[in-house]
């Protein structure tokens, strides 16, 4: 299956760059590119790329502001943030997560890290780069805590509730299977449940939601 990709930042060169590396790959398209964040904002309502790798820093509206735009708009459900920038600010990696990306990447990392971040995004998980720790999560959280209404937690079943917290402290779905002696499926089936009744987007949200409810402490 092809993943169309869109682009934005403010540099042609770097766009140009993305382009020749992305569309060397059999099954990633490029659909369009976006030079600030109001352009990509647009850009994701007219193409509605699978995957945006988008810029932080860019001229206008920022890359966190349209993420926030295109993460909410009722039209983006398909529409997957992958944050790609030279900075890696703490707390531009909280703020991002926060904004409804689907992964932080860096842009020194190799076109193959690249081109496994976007199919991993593509396929609706969430990605980290492997310097960002769940250590700077945690620290954020701590720091912007805000108790979510308890009845949101209380409408998980304890297994969900269990998942939750494994999910949130960084295991994969087979490392979750291997702790709880069920199968992979049923652990995706888990968190499928419990995104939908959070009424949360994905495994990012998912952490992000888990930290600032209070059912994971930070630094634990």
């Amino acid at each position: 299956m092809t993943c169309r990709v869109g682009l934005a930042d403010d540099q042609q060169v770097v766009r140009a760059g993305f382009r020749l590396i992305l569309e060397s790959e059999d099954d990633l398209v490029v659909v369009g590119e976006a030079a600030d964040g109001r352009q990509a904002v647009e850009l994701a309502r007219s193409a509605r790329p699978d995957v945006l790798l988008m810029d932080i820093q860019m001229p206008g509206m920022d890359g966190l502001a349209a993420t926030r735009e295109i993460m909410t708009a009722p039209w983006s459900a398909d529409v997957r943030v992958l944050i790609l920038t030279t900075f890696e600010r703490d707390e531009y990696v909280f703020e991002a997560l926060r904004a409804g990306a689907g992964g932080f990447l860096l842009k020194n990392s190799s076109p193959e890290d690249l081109i496994q971040a976007i199919r991993i995004v593509a396929a609706g998980e969430s990605l980290l780069a492997p310097s960002v720790t769940r250590r700077v999560i945690a620290e954020f959280a701590r720091l912007t805590v805000r108790p979510r209404p308890p009845g949101r937690l209380d409408g998980l079943t304890d297994r969900e509730t269990e998942v939750l917290q494994l999910v949130a402290a960084g295991h994969s779905n087979a490392e979750i299977a291997g702790r709880l002696y069920v199968g992979e499926a049923t652990v995706k089936t888990h968190v499928s449940h419990l995104l939908t009744k959070l009424g949360l987007r994905d495994r990012v949200q998912a952490v992000v939601f888990a930290y600032e409810s209070g059912l994971i402490r930070p630094g634990v």
